[in-house]
């Protein structure tokens, strides 16, 4: 685990999650832990609220009073972050001086995945006419055959058979396996 790149939770002051971040960011560039410290995120959600007949779209944070830090763990990395101004500590550390547990893979990747950041290897090696099977999402176990193909934002069109029509839906490049 020493060395390795993994995501762990630090808790924060409730409301000062921005400031924890910009304070993390700013102690990691000034004492060159850039090597160590890597992404910083606030994981916010969006939510539609129709107060009035008028629709407003809010940002809620996910995980209030948390943010999320992706970083390599070692006394100095775990020291800059433990004493950054609002930070009250890693959430999986008993405390004593003992280093937190990270976040499985599973765990980050739907939250990164809420977030639009993709932190998987995805398979690219599939192109337009394809066959695919999609393993994931409400169309799970359904066979089809790529219609368009957008790697930049790793999503694609795929024509399935739906009550005996072809019918294409969108899928992303993570819900499918190449037949």
């Amino acid at each position: 685990m020493e060395n390795e790149k993994l995501w762990y939770v630090v808790n924060t002051y409730s409301g000062h999650e921005e400031k924890v971040k910009e304070n993390l960011e700013m102690r990691t560039e000034s004492m060159g832990m850039e090597n160590n410290i890597f992404r910083v995120i606030i994981p916010e959600q969006k939510e539609v609220e129709i107060k009035d007949g008028v629709r407003k779209e809010k940002v809620k944070k996910m995980f209030p009073g948390y943010v999320l830090v992706e970083m390599i763990m070692s006394d100095e990395a775990w020291y800059v972050v433990r004493n950054t101004p609002g930070v009250t500590g890693f959430i999986g550390s008993s405390g004593k001086g003992a280093k937190p547990t990270p976040l499985l893979p599973q765990e980050i990747d739907k939250i990164l995945a809420n977030e639009g950041i993709n932190n998987m290897e995805v398979n690219t090696d599939v192109e337009v006419g394809d066959s695919i099977q999609i393993i994931e999402g409400p169309f799970k176990g359904m066979f089809g055959k790529i219609e368009t193909l957008d790697t930049e934002n790793q999503k694609l069109t795929v024509l399935i058979d739906l009550f005996g029509q072809e019918t294409p839906v969108e899928v992303e490049l993570t819900q499918i396996t190449k037949c």
